[in-house]
């Protein structure tokens, strides 16, 4: 009977305090949730970890009445272990063990594709991550560090679009990367790699 009922149902169950439709929910999402943890750490305990925090995160977020996603459940369950397992990457910076001799290392010889996948996961959140941050900056400073990181424009040529003198320019990025950290700062979000 439980598999009829939808998630929201079980959501909404959930929010006015049946602790058993958790239970339904974490039973029927387990495996995929679980195999897409896997997929990216290939440590069964580590997966385990980063299981239980998703699932304590979906609590608190339930919790707070702060879930509004209807009918998404699971969508947005994924990306928050996405996001656990992308936190687990940056908190341990990990490199795969190896004991070799003093005058033999292997990853001299081979390379590590699932590391090289690993950074490019992380590479691909801080971008997100940037971007969301950079769309809280004012307009004309958005502007001109857009055109000078991701155009590579010149400040001459920055001045010549937006119509300013170079020194404005100049000014507005200044700014724009005086107000990233402040927004960085006062969130604590970490972008690195």
């Amino acid at each position: 009977m439980n598999s009829q009922i939808e998630d929201s149902v079980l959501v909404s169950s959930y929010i006015q305090g049946d602790e058993k439709a958790l239970e339904v929910l974490i039973n029927r999402h387990n495996q995929r949730i679980s195999s897409f943890i896997y997929s990216k750490v290939l440590d069964r305990d580590v997966t385990e970890d980063i299981f239980q925090d998703t699932f304590i995160k979906v609590i608190k977020t339930l919790k707070k009445g702060s879930y509004s996603e209807e009918g998404k459940f699971l969508p947005w369950v994924m990306r928050i272990a996405h996001n656990l397992v992308i936190d687990h990457f940056r908190r341990n910076k990990r490199m795969p063990m190896f004991e070799g001799t003093d005058d033999f290392n292997i990853f001299s010889v081979i390379g590590d594709d699932k590391l090289n996948a690993e950074k490019q996961l992380i590479k691909n959140q801080i971008d997100s991550d940037l971007k969301s941050l950079i769309e809280e900056l004012p307009d004309d400073q958005k502007e001109v560090l857009l055109m000078r990181i991701y155009k590579d424009m010149s400040f001459k040529e920055i001045s010549e679009n937006t119509g300013v003198s170079i020194n404005t320019a100049l000014g507005r990025m200044r700014y724009a990367l005086i107000n990233l950290r402040k927004i960085i700062e006062k969130n604590n979000i970490v972008l690195t790699n």
